[in-house]
């Protein structure tokens, strides 16, 4: 039985930076962090090559990590397993586990499908695993590292006495 508690809460929207403004200023979840155009380095969709291009903006949302995903280049992914244009809502729950091929059986086990698998370009595995049947989204899933805990603690720490100031900030260099 898996028992990794809920580290993030995902939702798919046509635009991450005005949403990541507007969850500031409705629910005060942030500040939270962009990254735009996130570059893979390898992906597949339901057996397919696929690279699924997103930017992200990422919050802290009381105790969990909220991530605001849009899809910047069309195409098969597992953010268009659920929403088409012009759609959006909650997407994934993200969990951070032991081992990843001991929760890829785990789920097949129990009839649920990987949608889609990728590798960071920092070398971290991850993947959808589709319990829309059951859940009505997806549960991500990725093994806990240096790099990963690190960025959730700085965007946890972030949150810590903010004062709703800058809800937005660019992470990483414009695309060219």
């Amino acid at each position: 039985m898996l028992t990794h508690p809920i580290v993030q809460v995902a939702y798919f929207v046509e635009d991450a930076q005005a949403s990541a403004e507007r969850m500031a200023r409705t629910f005060g979840a942030g500040p939270f962090f962009f990254l735009e155009r996130i570059e893979l380095a390898w992906g597949e969709h339901r057996g397919m090559p696929c690279q699924f291009v997103h930017s992200s903006a990422y919050g802290q949302w009381g105790p969990v990590m909220m991530e605001l995903v849009q899809q910047d280049e069309e195409g098969p992914s597992p953010f268009r397993d659920l929403y088409g244009p012009g759609k959006e809502g909650i997407h994934h729950v993200a969990t951070m586990v032991d081992s990843l091929p001991e929760t890829y059986r785990h789920y097949a086990d129990r009839g649920f499908e990987i949608a889609a698998r990728a590798e960071t370009l920092t070398g971290t595995e991850f993947a959808f695993v589709d319990t829309v049947s059951a859940l009505g989204h997806m549960v991500e899933v990725y093994e806990a590292s240096e790099t990963l805990l690190g960025f959730y603690a700085m965007v946890r720490q972030a949150a810590e006495g903010w004062d709703g100031d800058a809800p937005l900030r660019r992470l990483g260099p414009p695309p060219s």
